[in-house]
């Protein structure tokens, strides 16, 4: 599986780059590969069916300069910065491989990461609602997926060190919440790691064994990207 550890200079390209990584592998141009990255600019970034005026506190957004996108998979809202390590993988979809349908790829990809999350942190690791990894039944990662007819965008983000109190003010509690939360606040409901982000790089690196760097970035399609969709208020505040 190649590597790529890279962030770019905007949300909007952060988030097309997933798009086109899975565009790229799609079209036959590049095998399977895991992609790492963590942003120093705080966005709130919607799942592709959330609608911003009930998952986001808009106004909060708009006083504190915080951008609202949209991602091109499901799940829920979220917001990304600081304390944040996000994962993408773009694996085969095979009918004989561990990625042929919506729940294999869930079982498959949640139950490695909680497996190597459990050996680097050293306590239980808990695959709660459809895709969400917790401890003690509070939340550190949740995740979504995209499938197209040959590749999976498999995705998700890992909380390290969030400012917790700043998503409260940002974010409502979700519309649709997994039965465990139990209609928690923010601050009640998830937990930082508290784990280096170089060592969790590390661990899911070797997790997927993906140690050869991926040579090709397809940035001419992620600037289309950005111009045709992930900059638009049409894409990002469509519902």
């Amino acid at each position: 599986m190649k590597l790529c550890d890279l962030t770019l200079p905007t949300p909007e390209e952060n988030l097309a780059c997933d798009e086109a990584l899975l565009d790229l592998c799609e079209a036959g141009d590049s095998d399977e590969l895991l992609r790492l990255w963590e942003t120093p600019q705080r966005f709130v970034v919607l799942g592709y069916a959330n609608k911003a005026a009930t998952e986001v506190n808009l106004s909060a957004c708009r006083e504190l300069d915080i951008p609202v996108l949209r991602r091109c998979t499901g799940g829920g809202t979220v917001l990304q910065g600081p304390g944040v390590l996000n994962y993408s993988l773009v694996v085969r979809t095979d009918d004989s491989g561990p990625f042929h349908s919506i729940a294999a790829a869930n079982k498959f990809i949640l139950e490695r990461h909680r497996d190597t999350l459990a050996k680097l942190i050293k306590a239980p690791i808990e695959w709660r609602g459809q895709t969400d990894l917790a401890i003690g039944g509070l939340k550190f990662a949740g995740n979504a997926q995209r499938r197209c007819r040959r590749f999976l965008l498999f995705h998700g983000s890992f909380l390290l060190y969030l400012d917790v109190g700043l998503l409260e003010k940002v974010l409502p509690l979700p519309s649709h919440q997994p039965d465990y939360r139990l209609n928690r606040s923010h601050s009640d409901f998830l937990v930082n790691l508290n784990v280096p982000d170089h060592t969790l790089k590390a661990a899911l690196s070797s997790a997927w064994n993906a140690t050869t760097p991926l040579d090709q970035i397809p940035f001419d399609l992620i600037t289309l990207r950005v111009r045709e969709k992930y900059s638009l208020d049409e894409w990002n505040l469509r519902f």
